[in-house]
């Protein structure tokens, strides 16, 4: 696929959804011993409801950054962030997070570290209500019988899963990834991404995934949105029309090595490493 090519990928999305997050001239620097470090620069992004956005761009370019603003566990220092059309001035509990550390409560059961969100937000829901839908979530990821085990006898995929259960378990209208998969060997990540599937197809939730790698940027998302060199621009967009129930051979075939290779190229002009046309 060729520069030009790639160019007139981004005009084909759908239009039809109305965004549930929107960012918009979103500028943001973190002060340092030396002065401010620009971080993100003029950064527009729209993510339709139920659509599911991955970012990806050079290490260090804003992509975490990117998902506090949206969680609103920071404010922008121009520009403005919007959730289903109201500004983002603090957390949200319509806002679920899983990250790269699971970060589950050893002296908490994996059921209890699920209920937890539910506890920090309480509401009029009686627990037995909670409890069933928290083991749901358990089951349908494959922990059904682990709920009374403590995090250290899991797994770093089984309490990956778990982290996972409990950025849901309050129903949320967004989920934020940030490399969630990242730490975990091959196997295990490739059947995370399977489940995250399985997951959305029982969760009507709109997903902003934060990775570093390509093939799970392409496996799991609708779009996937490359970030330039700091301060970071949204550089470039790449629809994924992979339109049936997908599977781990859809890596494999010609529409996603066109793909991967077209983020490669993006990834590379981020990173100034390239200036040539990918064919």
């Amino acid at each position: 696929m060729t520069h030009d090519s790639e160019k007139s990928v981004k005009a084909s999305l759908p239009s039809d959804q109305p965004s549930l997050i929107q960012i918009k001239a979103v500028s943001h620097a973190f002060n340092t011993g030396s002065g401010p470090l620009p971080v993100l620069d003029s950064l527009d992004l729209s993510i339709k409801k139920g659509q599911f956005t991955a970012v990806v761009g050079p290490s260090g370019c804003g992509k975490s950054t990117l998902t506090r603003l949206v969680a609103g566990l920071l404010i922008p220092d121009s520009g403005d962030v919007f959730l289903d059309g109201k500004p983002v001035k603090g957390p949200r509990s319509t806002v679920g997070m899983a990250f790269q550390n699971p970060v589950l409560l050893e002296w908490r059961s994996i059921l209890d570290n699920v209920l937890l969100p539910l506890e920090i937000v309480p509401d009029r829901v009686p627990i037995a209500e909670h409890k069933e839908r928290a083991l749901g979530l358990l089951s349908l990821v494959g922990l059904a019988g682990f709920e009374d085990k403590k995090p250290s006898e899991l797994s770093g995929g089984m309490r990956q899963r778990a982290s996972l259960c409990r950025a849901l378990v309050h129903k949320p209208e967004v989920l934020i990834l940030d490399e969630p998969f990242g730490a975990l060997d091959a196997f295990t990540r490739e059947d995370l991404w399977q489940i995250m599937h399985e997951l959305r197809a029982e969760e009507p939730f709109t997903t902003l995934l934060i990775t570093h790698d390509l093939r799970e940027s392409v496996f799991l998302a609708d779009e996937v949105v490359v970030l330039s060199g700091r301060p970071a621009k949204a550089q470039f967009t790449l629809p994924v029309r992979i339109d049936h129930e997908r599977t781990l051979d859809d890596l494999y075939t010609q529409q996603s090595i066109d793909m991967l290779a077209t983020l490669r190229h993006q990834i590379q002009l981020a990173q100034g490493r390239s200036t040539g046309s990918n064919s």
